[in-house]
């Protein structure tokens, strides 16, 4: 079990996989007035950087799922550098169908929405692990501005047009009128600078790759991948695309 290669090459200096930096996680943690010995539950946790440093900023204990192998490994690592292994727990797995057997204050899926079918789905899945009063957290991208045609919409790597909402809109499918009946209590917005960490750290990551692994199997798509990007990224994504994380509370 495991994430297609790409993605491990690509991502594999990154310490957060989504276009939060470091101050943003430091900013929700904060938002939400996390409590020594809250218990966080993560679904598709990446490198761990989110549940690791609440571990020691906020004495929170979690718990993370992702199917990635090295980045549930290097996940485990961080948790060792920070000095909070005894507070977080990692696990290599499909984080789809995953139900905590003991109800955590937070339920997290911070940019893996698909795990459940989108983010409906997702919310369902993260409810039947949330004790009452709790937090769910939703990663999902939003249109900053709408594209005017479907091509720019696929040059953000988005399926069409309808694959997401303009803010406003994402707000409102939360709540009532969305047929989903939570209240929107925070949010955090990443900024482009933060995607700028997201993607553009991948060039050089590629690059270096490239240089190590010349013959690898891989390498031809990586160094499309390399060539094509940054232009792609700096037309469209950086332009187009928002990406937020927002706190729900059922009603």
């Amino acid at each position: 079990m495991d994430i297609p290669r790409i993605f491990t090459i690509t991502e594999s200096a990154h310490r957060i996989h989504n276009p939060f930096t470091p101050d943003k996680f430091a900013t929700l943690g904060t938002a939400l007035r996390l409590a020594p010995g809250a218990r966080v539950l993560d679904l598709g946790s990446g490198s761990g950087e989110m549940l690791c440093t609440w571990a020691r900023d906020h004495g929170i204990f979690g718990t993370g799922i992702d199917m990635s192998r090295l980045f549930t490994e290097q996940a485990k690592l961080r948790a060792e550098e920070l000095g909070v292994a005894r507070q977080v727990t990692f696990i290599h797995g499909d984080a789809a169908g995953y139900v905590s057997d003991e109800k955590v204050d937070v339920a997290a899926c911070v940019g893996a929405t698909w795990i459940a079918g989108g983010v409906a789905g997702t919310i369902e899945l993260l409810e039947r692990s949330l004790r009452t009063g709790g937090i769910i957290l939703i990663g999902e991208p939003y249109w900053r501005q709408l594209p005017p045609t479907e091509d720019i919409a696929k040059g953000c790597l988005a399926g069409s047009i309808s694959d997401f909402l303009v803010l406003p809109e994402l707000i409102s499918s939360f709540g009532v009128g969305g047929h989903l009946g939570y209240d929107v209590v925070e949010m955090v917005l990443a900024d482009q600078d933060g995607w700028d960490r997201y993607e553009a750290a991948k060039w050089l990551t590629m690059r270096r790759w490239l240089e190590a692994h010349p013959d690898d199997e891989s390498a031809e798509e990586v160094r499309a991948k390399l060539t094509t990007e940054p232009e792609r990224y700096t037309a469209y994504t950086r332009e187009y695309l928002g990406w937020g994380v927002f706190a729900l509370m059922p009603r």
